[in-house]
């Protein structure tokens, strides 16, 4: 582990260093831990590609992580070049596009009650209305945003590099409150994307290895636990970061860290009500009575809910930088740095279908609705596809 770790490229950011995760610079000279070479298999299903357009310059080169959001009926895309789409889910048809000139999109999508949300490395989240694109308000946060903007249609909050949490009115931009933390030395590029609960609660993850939540309305603290803690001598061994995507799950929210642990609190409390050591910088899924997780060496892990058993582990994509695992019917799908979408069998793990959306890779997390997967490649196609 810390062979490869060694090999990250170290960037200076606001008196703090930034690991950067992109696996194009972990073998310059010396290849350590190689990415697996995809290995043939007997094909049980086909990905059929239902529909494909192309956003902008996709993450662009500066390692960005866009995800695309859907709400309803439809899907809201941007690129790091500052092209929002809104598309029909059904078809991929452009309802309309907004161009921000002479701005940087580094987290993204938000969308909800109306809106949808980006946020800048110019540090503003910028809200848009959600049926014709026009924009209707900026607000300005402390640093830049590598996460998408979340609301539930009274505020919109955001987590900036700089270790805040930052909510804005939701109907003008305007700040109602800010959540502080202390950064350690050493960081993950990269942030969670927060959760709003039913019950008006915000949840997010820190790079200290921290999941807290405060009031929505206020900024009230109400809880805060460890998801890891930091060990060993030196920085980079101690990078700790609760970067994965969280997920509510009726009364728990799913979290992960680096070198760390993957773990269930409950929502109302913060009590830990499951966990198991793993390292992951991505969200977990569920589904067959099991949680799914790709730690950060590229397995993809099965482990029995509300246990430390595990079901199966697939090491076939080892340090391919695979995405978190997205569940989909009888199947799991993660994509990869060369742009290939795996799916895999819910039961023991195996590969049981390939196909490549986009030849520089997808980093962003795969979508489900209506039985169909949803990828957004780093190059800007977005593709919807179907199982069969």
């Amino acid at each position: 582990m810390i062979k490869r770790l060694t090999l990250l490229v170290l960037l200076l950011f606001s008196g703090c260093s930034i690991v950067n995760l992109n696996p194009s610079t972990w073998f310059a000279d010396e290849e350590v831990n190689p990415p697996a070479e995809l290995r043939n298999f007997d094909a049980e299903v086909e990905l059929r590609r239902i529909w494909s357009a192309d956003i902008g310059n996709g993450q662009g080169s500066d390692y960005f992580e866009l995800t695309p959001v859907i709400d309803g009926e439809r899907i809201f895309a941007a690129s790091q070049n500052g092209n929002i789409y809104g598309l029909e889910l059904e078809s991929g048809a452009v309802i309309w596009r907004t161009r921000l000139d002479d701005e940087i999109i580094a987290g993204g999508v938000g969308a909800g009650r109306g809106l949808v949300l980006v946020g800048t490395a110019n540090a503003e989240v910028i809200s848009f209305n959600q049926f014709t694109g026009e924009e209707l308000w900026r607000g300005a946060v402390s640093s830049e945003v590598l996460s998408p903007p979340q609301t539930n249609g009274d505020v919109v909050v955001a987590q900036t590099v700089d270790g805040k949490l930052v909510a804005l009115d939701a109907g003008d931009g305007s700040r109602r409150w800010i959540y502080e933390t202390t950064l350690p030395a050493l960081t993950l590029r990269g942030t969670n994307r927060p959760v709003i609960t039913p019950q008006g609660y915000v949840i997010a993850g820190f790079s200290n290895g921290t999941l807290i939540s405060v009031a929505a309305d206020d900024g009230i603290w109400r809880w805060e636990e460890r998801i890891a803690v930091p060990e060993g001598r030196y920085d980079i061994e101690r990078v700790i970061d609760a970067d994965g995507d969280l997920r509510l799950d009726g009364n728990r929210v799913l979290a992960s860290s680096y070198q760390g642990n993957v773990m269930a609190f409950d929502t109302a409390t913060g009590r830990i009500v499951w966990g198991m050591e793993a390292s992951s910088y991505h969200g977990l899924d569920r589904g067959f009575g099991n949680l799914y997780f790709s730690s950060d060496s590229g397995h993809v892990v099965a482990v029995r809910d509300n246990s430390d058993e595990i079901v199966w582990t697939n090491e076939d994509l080892e340090y391919r930088a695979v995405t978190g695992p997205t569940t989909i019917g009888n199947y799991i799908a993660v994509a990869d740095f060369e742009g290939y979408v795996h799916v895999l069998s819910q039961i023991d793990g195996r590969i049981v279908g390939r196909t490549r959306v986009d030849n520089n890779g997808v980093r962003a997390g795969i979508l489900t609705a209506g039985g169909r997967l949803y990828v957004f490649g780093n190059s800007g196609t977005l593709a919807a596809l179907a199982i069969q």
